[in-house]
């Protein structure tokens, strides 16, 4: 497993590895939300050295952002719902820990959630997910 907590900041080869495999991550979510080649794009910003960067993930319905927040929060994915790959307003903005980009399922299926625009369904998952994330120490 990868530690997507440990700092990218001022650390190029850590910020070139976390790129490489949020990339990977991210390719893995696609597929376990069968999600049709073509279908989404796949961007990386490094940003400045002082920040870990984007890497993001651009469907026709949702956009999915990964970077490890300055502020030190596990908010590290950003999913919202788009119009299209133009859209980068989206919809209403949902958080989930870092540590998700190793379980592709459980993402996926947070990711379904926040498409599916249920309320009371991400407000569900939201409690295990935060609790996984203390788990992990």
């Amino acid at each position: 497993m990868f530690d997507w907590y440990r700092p990218c900041a001022y650390d190029g080869a850590q910020k070139r590895k976390f790129h490489r495999k949020a990339r990977a991550a991210l390719r893995a979510l696609a597929k376990e939300l069968r999600f049709p080649e073509g279908s989404h794009d796949l961007r990386s910003n490094q940003g400045g050295v002082a920040v870990s960067g984007e890497i993001t993930m651009h469907h026709d319905r949702v956009y999915i952002q990964v970077c490890q927040p300055a502020t030190g929060g596990d908010s590290g994915i950003l999913i919202r719902t788009c119009d299209g790959r133009h859209d980068y307003e989206g919809g209403r903005n949902h958080l989930a820990p870092l540590s998700l980009l190793d379980h592709p399922p459980q993402l996926a299926e947070y990711v379904r959630a926040v498409m599916s625009g249920d309320l009371s369904l991400i407000s569900r998952m939201f409690g295990p997910l935060a609790h996984r994330r203390l788990a992990r120490g």
